[in-house]
């Protein structure tokens, strides 16, 4: 594409790439991963809140590849849970555990517990090389299922239940999901400015 910027999603995961480069089609931009950078390392996420982590690893991923980096930290609330898995929600079962050992941690968790309410909430961060940074914010209310349903998506997607659809993420298409999902919102306000934030990746990429 033409005047082309070249944006790369600050993460390994083929769902969230396929993800974003679904709801940013039609833009001037190639959609990259860190899979298209021979053995790169990832940001530690350490911080406290989605937005600490979006952004470290958005900065970071920028300042080492010297490209723009889009990155995101999203998370699961449980409110019969205080808040659990939140931050932590990629490491609930474990550093290597798989979607399938998440979901099945969590429904364990939830079992015998009457209020199955729960936030999705996530944090876009977009970078360049020399450190700026903006951010954009959203989140998704449903419920957790008693038991998994769906084969789309990944993590939590199969036991969170979206009751004006009346299905889980899982068995929502890419294109509903994109609609409803925190992530599709985000970068929703993410696409809207887009405009406005093409000509500040330039700007930074060109004054650096």
């Amino acid at each position: 594409m033409k005047n082309s910027v070249t944006i790369v999603i600050a993460s390994r995961n083929i769902g969230k790439k396929a993800e974003i480069k679904n709801l940013l089609s039609g833009f001037p931009v190639i959609i990259k991963n860190l899979d298209d950078f021979a053995e790169i390392v990832s940001a530690e996420e350490d911080g406290e809140t989605f937005i600490e982590n979006a952004c470290k690893k958005a900065k970071f991923t920028a300042r080492l590849l010297g490209l723009p980096a889009l990155a995101d930290d999203s998370g699961l609330l449980v409110d019969a849970l205080g808040g659990a898995p939140g931050v932590r929600s990629a490491r609930y079962a474990g550093d290597n555990a798989s979607d399938e050992q998440k979901c099945s941690k969590l429904i364990k968790e939830m079992e015998g517990k009457s209020n199955r309410r729960a936030v999705f909430k996530c944090a876009i961060s977009i970078a360049v090389p020399n450190g700026c940074v903006q951010t954009y914010e959203a989140e998704c209310e449903g419920r957790i299922s008693e038991n998994p349903a769906g084969c789309h998506g990944f993590g939590y997607d199969s036991v969170f239940f979206y009751p004006p659809l009346e299905k889980t993420f899982a068995q929502l298409t890419m294109e509903e999901k994109g609609l409803v999902s925190h992530r599709g919102k985000a970068l929703k306000k993410f696409r809207n400015e887009f405009d406005k934030v093409l000509f500040w990746i330039r700007q930074n990429m060109t004054t650096q």
